[in-house]
């Protein structure tokens, strides 16, 4: 039981970190390695100084929901695991982590659905931006997509861990 307790502490922490980086980093576009766009910033490399020069996004519907979504997954999670901590310390034995679990599986609808949107509305999202043909999905759209199966997964997992002593 307490390899079991370890496993889903550690495959929470691990898809909060990869949840952090899906939505603050600077690669859910890309179209060559000197110009990407996120969920915040158009970026491009400046060749002559070697510096990235970052501009706003301009923000429609859908980039706004994506937003919105992915800061929600980030709370969702959070918010469970500071749960789980508190139900771990203080639940009577035998109890379950429903609450724990329910937060998960809420974070990985949110970004099923934000990655869901972006995939769908990319044209309207990245509007202003140069050619999507030319383009492809960077690695924070990548890990958002494979932190949806890890925390639906997580989030079964509480539901069905009990406490024990």
């Amino acid at each position: 039981m307490a390899y079991l307790l370890i496993f889903v502490t550690t495959l929470h922490l691990i898809t909060l970190a990869m949840l952090f980086i899906a939505t603050m980093e600077k690669t859910w576009w890309a179209w060559d390695s000197t110009e990407t766009s996120d969920l915040w910033y158009n970026c491009r490399l400046d060749n002559s100084t070697g510096t990235q020069l970052c501009e706003t996004i301009k923000e429609t519907e859908w980039l706004q929901a994506v937003q919105v979504l992915m800061v929600i997954s980030v709370v969702f999670s959070s918010v469970s695991f500071l749960v789980f901590l508190g139900q771990l310390f203080t639940m009577s034995k035998g109890g379950l982590f429903y609450f724990t679990g329910l937060c998960q599986v809420f974070a990985g609808l949110t970004v099923f659905s934000a990655a869901l949107i972006y995939t769908l509305h990319k044209k309207e999202i990245l509007l202003d931006s140069k050619n999507l043909t030319s383009g492809n999905f960077g690695y924070c759209f990548i890990l958002a997509w494979v932190c949806v199966p890890l925390l639906l997964c997580s989030g079964i997992m509480y539901v069905h861990l009990r406490k024990k002593e």
